[in-house]
């Protein structure tokens, strides 16, 4: 086998915030958000693509995807062989979930390409076509780009709003000007400190009448008796993100989350983020498959599980205007693989 990577930098539209990454004042965000693309490509030709899109949050950086890649050996790795390249891939190391996961995303992708299936097929999934939608995200910003920023994003029929900020009730309030009647999510990134606090904002926005639901409204360091007295009392369900990192965290969200947020980059691959969501499903919990800042491969990957969920925040790659491959397709929201480049694999392109 082959391996090639390299690094690349994705260009946001707009400046990207969140409540983990504001400094003083409420500053901070970023304007680009580093990737690492990955290569497989065996002696027939076959060729299985994979991204890394670390974060800090998660303890990876570019340089610790790469310095995971230069461990590899390319001999234990096969298409035809995904067992056994998949059990060699997890014996590497014991973390580094967002670069294990760039290569269980190539070798899933040649796999698939083998046996001449996309991906959600030969998982046993298939695709529904016109039943997805996804959430578009609104970051953290001064109100009157937030008021730009959702009134840009008109055609998406749901809204993902992040709070956690010092401007969140003018922020709030500048969504609803141009949005007035729009459902949205919140994603709080672990912002609110003491339940008191969550409970206080959870309150606030469900008089809003249209949120569907409240992510990681706490740390996920929260004693998970805190977390249960908030699920206890709270007007909204609540979903687990930053709790929620694989499967085996399935025990410790289910006292205090009605939901859970996998990400195919936290989780360690699309392998892993399909158990995670069977995990959860059977607990009675409801799913989400979310996203980093990312390109069509990864969202691609990702949409090939959403028959496995109940929501879907899949818009990394509309968030960026230099995506250098084209995949599964968006429109109004609605994900679609009818115009995808290819047949079989993750049906990823470059541009």
């Amino acid at each position: 086998m082959k391996v090639r990577f390299w690094r690349y930098e994705l260009t946001l539209a707009h400046r990207w915030a969140i409540a983990r990454g504001l400094g003083p004042g409420g500053q901070g965000g970023c304007d680009a958000y580093p990737v690492v693309f990955i290569e497989l490509t065996d002696t027939n030709g076959i060729t299985g693509i994979g991204e890394a899109a670390p974060s800090l949050r998660y303890d990876e950086t570019v340089d610790s995807v790469i310095a995971f890649f230069e461990r590899l050996n390319p001999y234990h790795l096969s298409f035809a062989d995904l067992e056994g390249s998949l059990h060699y891939l997890n014996s590497v190391s014991p973390r580094n979930y967002c670069a294990k996961g760039a290569v269980n995303m190539a070798l899933l992708d040649g796999a698939a390409k083998l046996a001449g299936q996309p991906l959600n097929r030969f998982l046993g999934l298939g695709f529904t076509e016109g039943k997805h939608v996804t959430s578009f995200s609104i970051g953290i910003a001064k109100p009157d780009l937030v008021r730009r920023k959702v009134l840009e994003a008109s055609a998406y029929p749901v809204l993902k709003v992040k709070l956690g900020g010092p401007d969140d009730r003018a922020a709030w309030r500048a969504v609803r000007e141009a949005a007035p009647d729009k459902p949205i999510r919140v994603d709080a990134n672990e912002a609110w400190k003491t339940r008191e606090t969550a409970l206080e904002n959870l309150q606030w926005l469900a008089a809003d009448g249209r949120v569907e639901f409240v992510e990681q409204p706490m740390p996920a360091t929260t004693p998970p008796a805190d977390l249960a007295w908030l699920k206890a009392r709270s007007p909204l369900p609540l979903m687990a993100d930053e709790s929620y990192i694989y499967a085996g965290d399935l025990d410790q969200v289910l006292a205090g989350f009605h939901a859970v947020n996998v990400k195919l980059v936290k989780a360690g691959g699309v392998t892993a983020a399909l158990t995670a969501l069977q995990a959860a499903r059977g607990a009675g919990l409801k799913t989400m498959l979310g996203c980093m800042i990312e390109s069509s491969v990864l969202i691609s990957a990702a949409a090939h599980l959403a028959e496995l969920t109940d929501y879907l925040d899949l818009d990394g790659n509309l968030l960026i205007t230099n995506d250098p491959y084209r995949g599964v397709g968006c429109r109004n929201g609605v994900l679609t693989f009818a115009d995808a480049p290819t047949l079989t694999g993750l049906q990823v392109m470059p541009r």
